[in-house]
């Protein structure tokens, strides 16, 4: 373990149990040395692991969700076979990585279908377990909650110039520190009905959005919002601006389905 760049940190002998159970939020470990350490049943969410090497370990049960690029395995690289098996299951996947006006709007068509047969599915079940966090993940609830504060942060203000777009329901990413501006409030717990009443009115935007791209426009920069909030005042390119509307409700579709499959199934949560 290294407290600071160059100092190495020794346990006394056998293993120092003090940092189990331990969680590290928002350390800056670039560089780090993990040396005879003990990983079991650690958990990794929203970390950076760029150029990390794992050598002489045991990588047994491991499970990893996430942007995959260039992944070795015992001198193997399998990113490729990963994306192929990817596609397999998820024939659309490839679809959500549109570049023209017409990507973008067959993208969106998916997307409005698969969510609006998901939610139906949502409805079936008890209404308290949409509150139900699977293995600690948000909620369906919540992902509902912060895909509304994605398409107001991105699409309403980045692109559309809406200063304060937020609803009090929006959930910022746990990762982004506190703005003023931007509503956040963890505990809230509306109903399935009110957040996806949120949901079909940002949906609606993010349709009109799509629909009246052009080309011209893809390849443009968005105007500078000069009021504090999310995200800072800049421009973006739309085509990134739009993509990561795309991007994110296709993610947090797959957690979705992933995890009401265990709630229906009555698996513990």
């Amino acid at each position: 373990m290294s407290d600071s760049e160059g100092q190495q940190v020794d346990s006394h002998p056998g293993f120092d149990a003090t940092h189990r159970g331990v969680t590290f939020r928002r350390h800056d470990l670039t560089g780090a040395v993990f040396d005879d350490t003990w990983l079991t049943g650690a958990r990794f969410r929203n970390v950076a692991m760029k150029g990390a090497r794992i050598t002489g370990s045991q990588v047994v049960d491991v499970v990893i969700t996430g942007d995959v690029e260039g992944l070795v395995v015992n001198g193997v690289d399998v990113t490729e076979f990963v994306e192929a098996e990817l596609t397999r299951r998820e024939p659309d996947r490839v679809k959500m990585r549109p570049r023209t006006p017409a990507q973008f709007r067959a993208a969106w068509d998916i997307l409005e279908r698969r969510w609006a047969e998901t939610f139906e599915r949502a409805g079936r079940l008890d209404p308290e377990l949409l509150h139900t966090r699977v293995d600690d993940e948000w909620s369906f609830i919540e992902t509902q909650r912060h895909l509304v504060f994605a398409t107001d942060s991105w699409i309403r203000r980045a692109l559309l110039g809406d200063p304060s777009p937020w609803s009090p329901l929006d959930l910022p990413h746990d990762d982004m520190g506190d703005i003023p501006a931007v509503p956040r409030d963890p505990d809230a717990r509306p109903s399935l009905d009110e957040v996806l009443a949120l949901r079909r009115d940002r949906m609606t935007t993010m349709r009109e959005v799509v629909d009246g791209l052009t080309d011209e426009q893809l390849a443009g920069r968005t105007t500078p919002v000069t009021e504090p909030g999310y995200p800072e005042s800049r421009d973006f390119l739309v085509a990134d601006v739009v993509g990561c509307i795309i991007n994110e409700e296709w993610q947090h579709h797959q957690y979705a389905i992933r995890d009401l499959a265990v709630l229906e199934s009555g698996r513990e949560a």
